[in-house]
């Protein structure tokens, strides 16, 4: 099974990202499922409806999301009409919409996406490992599914570390968002499960992880707020990872990061054609 994961799309130049090589990755990679967090794509902060099917349109099969799920007030309501949409499980019981989903991989293969948000200078949410745990004894690797792919929404990397070592063997692929910079850690552990601490973020990488530099600039300089966080708008890197799963045991084979586009030199795994 081949999975592209695709990280944190931020604002227009990520959509644009996405729009102009996805649609060509699914088909020449010939993807069984793709993954995209799209927490920041509208604006930088949130996800919209139309922003959602964008997504869906160009190839994604899933839209996981993070800190910001809510920043745009009608993901609250449409989460709840689409199958497709998830925010992290570990959010207050009385939010809106799931932490995980079975989607059908295009090869007919079932798929568990998790999405969890991590704790370390983050807000104080439910336990992470406690509720993905749960979810993958609740439907074990090649029990409940073929593969399982957790995104791990944190900014620590030591809690993302954690949990992939945790998800060790219970997992297809851990991968971390959130942090907006590419990880050279990608490898597969001791027990078959792919890990990268980031996959980086879609979007113009001349800012500052996705916002036009001025105005973080100030605030580190000045230690003063004197203006919004704006999206860069400047030429978009698609920044992922690939993940091949073995189809029989449901771990991994292969992994690879991916850079496409933009001011990152470009990197694809070279397992495919």
């Amino acid at each position: 099974m081949r999975i592209l994961f695709v990280g944190d799309v931020v604002g227009r130049s990520g959509r644009n990202a996405i729009a102009e090589h996805l649609p060509g990755l699914k088909r020449d990679w010939k993807l069984d499922l793709v993954v995209v967090n799209g927490e920041n794509a509208a604006g930088g902060f949130g996800i919209t409806e139309a922003i959602y099917h964008e997504f869906i349109d160009a190839g994604a099969d899933v839209v996981t999301l993070g800190n910001h799920a809510w920043r745009q007030k009608e993901a609250l309501v449409f989460i709840e009409r689409v199958g497709a949409l998830i925010r992290p499980l570990n959010f207050p019981k009385r939010n809106p919409g799931r932490g995980a989903a079975i989607i059908e991989a295009k090869n007919g293969a079932r798929v568990l996406v998790i999405n969890a948000q991590g704790r370390v200078f983050m807000e104080p949410l439910n336990d992470p490992f406690t509720a993905i745990d749960f979810e993958l004894e609740a439907c074990k690797l090649r029990e409940g599914a073929d593969a399982i792919i957790v995104d791990f929404h944190a900014e620590a990397t030591s809690e993302k570390q954690a949990m992939g070592h945790f998800c060790d063997g219970r997992a297809s692929l851990v991968v971390g968002t959130h942090t907006h910079i590419p990880t050279g850690d990608y490898r597969i552990l001791a027990g078959g499960t792919a890990y990268m601490t980031d996959a980086g973020m879609t979007g113009d990488y001349d800012s500052v992880i996705g916002m036009e530099k001025e105005e973080p600039l100030s605030r580190f300089v000045t230690g003063l707020s004197t203006g919004r966080y704006e999206p860069a708008a400047g030429a978009g890197t698609l920044s992922g990872v690939a993940v091949e799963i073995n189809d029989a045991t449901g771990l991994a084979m292969k992994i690879a990061p991916v850079r496409i586009g933009g001011r990152l030199e470009e990197t694809k795994p070279g397992f495919w054609p």
